[in-house]
C-alpha cells in the first residue's frame, strides 16, 4: 500500500512496528509454551462484561498504538490495532479528512471497533466501522500473521468482525478516510410520535446531502433526530467539552455548530448521559473536577475501581446494551423499552449496508435495509433473578430480527447464541486460524461467566 505520508517523529514509524511485531511474536511463544490461556494486556477496553476472571498469561498489546499512516490522496490511513480513535481522528485531521466512521468514545480503539461492531453518525453512509476497513495484519495463535483483505484471505477478512479478538488480534488495519471541512451544522428536529420519528429517519437515509445523522429519544413523547452537515464557516460555535451538556443542548436548540472536531467527540465528555452516575452534570461539581476529568477514560476508571470495590450491585441490574433493529420494526421495539426497561435517554443512530454485495459472515443484516440502533445504558432497581431484563431484550430483539452487540452481558443459551452468530462458519473459522485453541471461544469469552 501507498505510505507517503507518515506521522511519526525521527523514528521510522513502520520499522518500529516491526520490531514491536517480533517481540510480540515471541511473547505469545512463550505464553504458549507455558500451557496457560492466552489473554491482551490491553490500556484501554470497552467490553463490559461480568466474569469471573480465569487465570491467563497475558501478552502485552499496548505498545501498538500509533498511527502509522495517513494518505488523503488515496484516502486510507493505516494505524495499530491498540491505537484509540483520539490519536487517529487528530492524525488524520492535520490532513483535513477522518476515519469514515468513528465511534463515539476516545478510548475506543481501531482493532476493538473491528473485532467488535463499531457504529457512528455516519454509518447510514458508509455501514459499521469494519464495513470500512480494507486490509488487516492479523497475529494468529500460533504466531503467523496474515495480511487478509477481500482478496488475501479473504474468509478471515469476512469472519473477523464480531470475532472478538478469538480468531487472532488485529495489528495494523487500513481504514478508509473522508474529507472533513473545518466544521459542522447541526439541526435537530423533534417529533412526538415514535410512527413519524422512524420514517423521518428511514427519509433522511434514503435522501442526499447530509453527512452526519443520529437521534435521542427521551420519552414517548419527545425524540429528536440530529443532522449534520459538513461546512467551512460558522456564525458561532459551542463547546461541550466542559461546563455546557451536549445531549441537553438537544431540547432547546433547533441548529448549532461545531468543529469537526468537537462533533466528532460530542458525546465523549459526558459518556452520553452517563456521566450523571459521577453527578458531574452538576454544575459545581462539574466546575471543580475542571474539563480534563471529564472524559470516557476517566469514567471508566471510576467504573472499574467501583466494581472492584463493591463487585454485588445489590438488587440493581446493570443493562448496558447496544440492539440493532429493522427500522420497519424500530417502532414495535421502541414502545417494549419505554414499557418493560424502561431506561431514558435512548441513543438512535441508523446504519445500512456499504456494499451490498459483502457479507460479514458472524453479524449478517439485510443489505437492502435500514436497521436503528438502539444505545441504552443504566441499572434498573430489581428483585428478579440475575438476567431478568436483560433476557427480555434478547427475546424481544430476536423476535423482531435483530440483533444484540456482545460487547456487554449476554444470556443466551448456547444454542441460541450460535444460530444467531453463525455457528457452523464461525467453527470453520476457527478450525483453520486457531486450531490450537490459544484464543477462547466466542460463547465461551462472550457469553459464559468465567
Amino acid at each position: 500500500m501507498s505510505r507517503a505520508i507518515r506521522p511519526c517523529d525521527s523514528v521510522d514509524a513502520f520499522s518500529e512496528h516491526q520490531r514491536k511485531r517480533e517481540k510480540l511474536i515471541a511473547d505469545l511463544a512463550a505464553a504458549r509454551a507455558s500451557g496457560s490461556a492466552v489473554g491482551l494486556a490491553k490500556s484501554t477496553s470497552n467490553l463490559f462484561r461480568h466474569r469471573d476472571g480465569a487465570a491467563k498469561r497475558k501478552i502485552d498489546v499496548r505498545c501498538f498504538n500509533r498511527a502509522l499512516a495517513i494518505d488523503p490522496t488515496r484516502s486510507i490511513g493505516e494505524v495499530e490495532g491498540m491505537t484509540t480513535y483520539a490519536d487517529f481522528v487528530d492524525a488524520a485531521l492535520e490532513h483535513h479528512c477522518l476515519p469514515a466512521v468513528v465511534p463515539q468514545l476516545k478510548t475506543i480503539t481501531v482493532g476493538g471497533a473491528v473485532s467488535g461492531i463499531g457504529i457512528e453518525s455516519s454509518s447510514f453512509r458508509f455501514g459499521l466501522v469494519h464495513e470500512t476497513v480494507s486490509e488487516m495484519d492479523v497475529l494468529l495463535g500460533d504466531g503467523t500473521v496474515v495480511t487478509c483483505s477481500r482478496t488475501r484471505h479473504p474468509d478471515l477478512f469476512f469472519g473477523f468482525p464480531n470475532s472478538y479478538g478469538t480468531l487472532g488480534y488485529a495489528l495494523r488495519v487500513a481504514v478508509k478516510l473522508i474529507p472533513a471541512k473545518r466544521y459542522v451544522h447541526l439541526e435537530h428536529e423533534r417529533f412526538a410520535s415514535p410512527g413519524r420519528f422512524f420514517e423521518r429517519i428511514g427519509a433522511l437515509c434514503a435522501g442526499g446531502g447530509i453527512d452526519y445523522l443520529d437521534g435521542v429519544v427521551f420519552n414517548g413523547g419527545e425524540m429528536y433526530a440530529t443532522t449534520g452537515r459538513f461546512c467551512d464557516d460558522a456564525p458561532r460555535t459551542h463547546d461541550y467539552t466542559y461546563m455546557s451538556v451536549y445531549y441537553k443542548s438537544i431540547r432547546r436548540l433547533t441548529e448549532d455548530w461545531l468543529t469537526a472536531k468537537d462533533y466528532i467527540w460530542r458525546w465523549d465528555t459526558d459518556w452520553f448521559w452517563c456521566s450523571k452516575h459521577f453527578y458531574v452534570q452538576n454544575p459545581v461539581v462539574r466546575f471543580a473536577a475542571t474539563k480534563w476529568a471529564l472524559n470516557s477514560r476517566n469514567y471508566q476508571r471510576i467504573m472499574r475501581l467501583a466494581n472492584r470495590v463493591r463487585p454485588d450491585s445489590g438488587g440493581e441490574e446493570s443493562v448496558i446494551q447496544d440492539v440493532d433493529i429493522p427500522v420497519e420494526n424500530a417502532e414495535e421495539f421502541l414502545r417494549f423499552l419505554l414499557a418493560e426497561i424502561g431506561i431514558t435517554p435512548i441513543w438512535i443512530c441508523p446504519f445500512r449496508s456499504y456494499d451490498r454485495t459483502a457479507s460479514y459472515d458472524l453479524y449478517t443484516f439485510d443489505p437492502d435495509i435500514v436497521y436503528i440502533n438502539f444505545g441504552f445504558w443504566d441499572t434498573i432497581a430489581t428483585t428478579h433473578e440475575d438476567g431478568y431484563f436483560n433476557r427480555k431484550i434478547e427475546v424481544k430483539a430476536r423476535e423482531l430480527c435483530g440483533k444484540k452487540g456482545l460487547y456487554s452481558s449476554a444470556y443466551y443459551d448456547e444454542e441460541t447464541f450460535w444460530e444467531i452468530y453463525n455457528g457452523p462458519r464461525y467453527r470453520e473459522l476457527k478450525r483453520k486460524y486457531d486450531p490450537g485453541g490459544v484464543f477462547p471461544d466466542l460463547y465461551a469469552k462472550c457469553v459464559q461467566r468465567r
